[in-house]
């Protein structure tokens, strides 16, 4: 026993060494070697208090004032998804603020204070129509109308920035505006080298802090608006939708990803291509003719502002803010028009070194948790939220796994587009509960697939009750050994406080992290960072649903679908019987990945739009690049937990903790 102690104790060390060297490396590129100091903190607002992270380069002095850069990071995501460009810019010179914007993060201020009005527009803004439908009213759910604004901005005309019901956009920068003051009053920033970045969302903030500033001056009366603007995946807009006498965009920058899941970044076409580029809108912005547009030319020039660039990069929505050959263009750009005082090559970047690292650390972080949990299972209380794996003898045969196998498969997969855009817009939850626009999209997916399990199972013992024998609650993972046919409550409130433990670790070295390096665990999205007070108490509105779902899953999964390999020892045992708990848990997300991509590959257009329509593309269809890895770990952990404690409580409680964590840890809060 004291052998085997020991030798859990060491790899929960060594694991625990790794969290902090590898966050030790990530913060040491994300400084530059010591070159750029990192700080965080909080500027005031009108809708509160606005969380930054500052880049600041030793080179950037009160005697000698470098450039500054704006970064708005997009939906679902936080100051730290900008995380390539800032630490790319400040390698050059630039003092670089990034933030989180309104309902994101750690921000004070809701969705809401972007504000909202009763009608969107389906087609591009100066090109909509009331008499053919593409201009129109919308009621429903307050998310569904701010979600359904997002291409509306603050500095559009009345026709789209009010409604008669006295509605408004209010901030489509979602304090941008605030943030570039502060950045614009910095004494080592020189505020006549201004630009600003966004990626998706933070695009349209990036159009409205540009509009904002204009024609601002600063005390000398020199011009303080944005010298550039480098959109990452933005959408364009005619010049008839805002008073152009009064507002001009300087040297914009359009980064053009591809294969973009959401329609409205690509004038809602179906694919990117030539055709795309020639249109009136985007000639318009380039200020060329049809037969002039090309990719990845200038047009114009930068010295008086009209340089006009569209730049394809080969690749999705999400991955933009870190592609390479974005953020070369961009450094090329911004480097012209700032200019950046730097000998560093455009296309010499470290940022994606800091990524890996810090995703290294987050594996050993959830890897830490299950050596934890073996020490604990060595204590005489916790030793009973283990037991042995029902009898081998329930376990499905070949065909029977497969055909249960393709029947979940098909059943997650194909209800997975249209449960979690329903949710995330018209689901009549109680908005001042369910505040979590993305949680509401699993939500409702979960709700189904909840609805699905327990009739699946009602049907299943009704079936094995007329054939005169009887599914045991313990061959289901839900009930004790000594007491098969009831529930376990007393492995359940065990496997509670292991599960408390095991992810109270995997918070802690979250939090430290955080306080040390101001760096949370992710790659490139959020995944775990600590929580506000409002952000915990949206944890724990969602997790009973979160737990449910996980715990009747497992139940199906991994108890349901035991194979011989569930009881071979040793890590062929494991990955005999892993693969297949994977390929259940994953497939139905991956069956959608093949429909939504491989036509859009194909040149046919993103599945999603071109099989239901574009209402079930965008957020939830990009998330799945995010989606299936996350699943797989959690399918790594669960198959260990199981076979290590013969109940689906421990295995379950882990995944809905983290699955919970990562919807509202930072994503959107209405």
């Amino acid at each position: 026993m004291k052998a085997t102690r020991k030798k859990w104790c060491i790899l929960l060390a060594v694991l625990i060494a790794a969290v902090f060297l590898c966050m030790t490396l990530a913060d040491y590129i994300q400084r530059d070697g010591g070159a750029v100091t990192v700080t965080e903190g909080v500027l005031e607002s009108d809708a509160g208090r606005i969380p930054y992270k500052l880049y600041t380069p030793a080179s950037a002095t009160g005697a000698a004032p470098a450039p500054g850069v704006l970064l708005l990071h997009g939906y679902q995501n936080d100051h730290e998804t900008c995380a390539a460009y800032a630490i790319e810019l400040a390698r050059r010179g630039a003092v670089v603020l990034a933030i989180d914007e309104y309902g994101h993060g750690i921000a004070e201020a809701g969705m809401l204070e972007r504000g909202y009005v009763n009608h969107k527009v389906t087609v591009n803004y100066g090109e909509d129509s009331e008499a053919d439908g593409t201009y129109v009213a919308i009621g429903g759910q307050l998310r569904y109308r701010v979600l359904m604004n997002f291409s509306n901005l603050s500095f559009f005309d009345a026709h789209y920035s009010t409604d008669a019901d006295g509605n408004r956009i209010k901030d489509s920068s979602m304090g941008g505006i605030a943030a570039y003051a502060v950045l614009a009053d910095m004494p080592n920033v020189d505020n006549t080298r201004l630009a600003v970045s966004g990626h998706s969302m933070g695009t349209w903030a990036s159009w409205t802090v540009a509009a904002a500033y204009s024609e601002s001056v600063n005390a000398d009366g020199l011009s303080i608006a944005p010298r550039a603007v480098v959109l990452q995946c933005g959408e364009l807009f005619r010049d008839s939708v805002y008073d152009t006498a009064a507002i001009h965009f300087n040297n914009v920058l359009l980064l053009q990803a591809k294969y973009d899941e959401f329609s409205y970044f690509r004038d809602y076409q179906l694919n990117v291509t030539d055709d795309l580029l020639r249109s009136d809108l985007r000639t318009e912005f380039l200020g060329c003719t049809a037969e002039e547009a090309a990719w990845n030319t200038t047009y114009g020039t930068m010295a008086d502002g009209s340089a006009r660039r569209i730049q394809l990069l080969e690749t999705n929505h999400r991955l933009a803010t870190h592609n390479g050959s974005g953020l070369t263009a961009a450094m090329d750009w911004l480097g012209e028009a700032l200019p950046l005082n730097t000998t560093l090559a455009s296309s010499s970047h470290t940022a994606m070194g800091k990524e890996l690292l810090v995703l290294a650390a987050m594996l050993c972080a959830a890897a830490a948790m299950l050596p934890l949990m073996e020490l604990l299972l060595t204590t005489p209380f916790f030793r009973k939220a283990a037991q042995p794996l029902p009898p081998a003898d329930t376990i499905k045969k070949t065909g029977a796994w497969w055909r249960a196998a393709v029947i979940t498969i098909l059943i997650a997969g194909l209800s997975y587009p249209f449960m979690t855009q329903l949710g995330h817009g018209l689901l009549p939850l109680p908005e001042n509960i369910f505040r979590m626009t993305v949680g509401n999209g699993f939500l409702s997916w979960y709700g189904l697939l909840i609805l699905v399990m327990l009739g699946t199972t009602l049907v299943s013992q009704l079936i094995a009750k007329k054939k005169g024998r009887s599914l045991s609650l313990y061959s289901m993972g839900l009930g004790a050994a000594d007491s098969p046919q009831r529930l376990g409550w007393g492995l359940l409130g065990r496997s509670s406080l292991l599960t408390l433990c095991m992810v109270g670790l995997m918070y802690l070295l979250t939090v430290l992290c955080q306080a040390l390096f101001h760096l949370d665990f992710r790659f490139i999205w959020p995944f775990f960072k600590g929580f506000t007070l409002e952000r915990l108490g949206q944890f724990a509105v969602y997790l009973p649903i979160f737990a449910l779902f996980y715990i009747l899953n497992n139940s199906k999964i991994f108890a349901g679908m035991r194979t011989q390999g569930t009881y071979k020892s040793g890590a062929r045992g494991f990955l005999s019987c892993w693969w297949r708990y994977a390929l259940v848990m994953v497939g139905g997300i991956l069956l959608v990945i093949l429909l939504e991509y491989i036509p859009f590959f194909a040149g046919i257009g993103p599945g999603a739009d071109v099989l239901f329509s574009s209402t079930f593309g965008g957020p939830f269809m990009s998330l799945l690049i995010l989606f299936a890895p996350q699943v797989v770990l959690f399918s790594l952990l669960g198959t260990y937990i199981y076979r290590r404690t013969g109940n689906v409580y421990g295995s379950a409680l882990v995944m809905a903790c983290l699955a919970c964590w990562i919807v509202t840890g930072g994503s959107a809060i209405l």
